[in-house]
């Protein structure tokens, strides 16, 4: 077996990141996609030799066209397989704290209307309605770790 034979046969696994970015109420952002019917954090996925950081990076500025100064990884969220999907390979997805925003800078944000029809600031409690369980609980996990000053792993958006 070559090398390259070798890397071909490993695993695959998604990798995404995405941030928590607050408003001066404390309240998180979340963008809906124009793509599927749930809502998402600012954020995507890696690309092929892309770091992380540099794709959250990446993502908020196409998103939201906004350079921000990310930098601390809040939440590493090991996600399994959808029940439905059982082909789509399991994933890592990371969530950085992106700060938070002045009204000025909220105010700021401009969505590429082919891939965000809207985005809104909400509680855990406002955004729940509006994101996939694991996600919410990625989210409530962000913000305490952001308060800690830590990082937490997660397996499905659970400790």
């Amino acid at each position: 077996m070559t090398t390259g034979d070798f890397f071909a046969s490993l695993p695959r696994k998604l990798v995404g990141a995405g941030a928590l970015i607050t408003d001066d109420s404390g309240r998180f952002l979340v963008v809906e996609p124009t793509y599927k019917d749930t809502w998402e954090i600012p954020g995507g996925l890696v690309e092929a030799g892309e770091s992380p950081l540099t794709a959250v990076r990446r993502e908020l500025q196409e998103e939201l066209g906004l350079t921000l100064p990310v930098t601390t990884l809040l939440v590493i969220d090991w996600t399994p397989p959808p029940a439905d999907q059982p082909t789509r390979p399991d994933g890592l997805m990371l969530v950085f704290d992106g700060g938070t925003l002045s009204p000025d800078q909220c105010e700021q944000i401009t969505l590429p209307a082919d891939e965000l029809r809207s985005h809104r600031w909400c509680t855990d409690a406002e955004a729940a309605p509006f994101l996939i369980p694991r996600l919410a609980r990625r989210m409530t996990a962000a913000q305490k770790a952001r308060a800690a000053g830590a990082t937490l792993y997660l397996e499905d958006g659970a400790q």
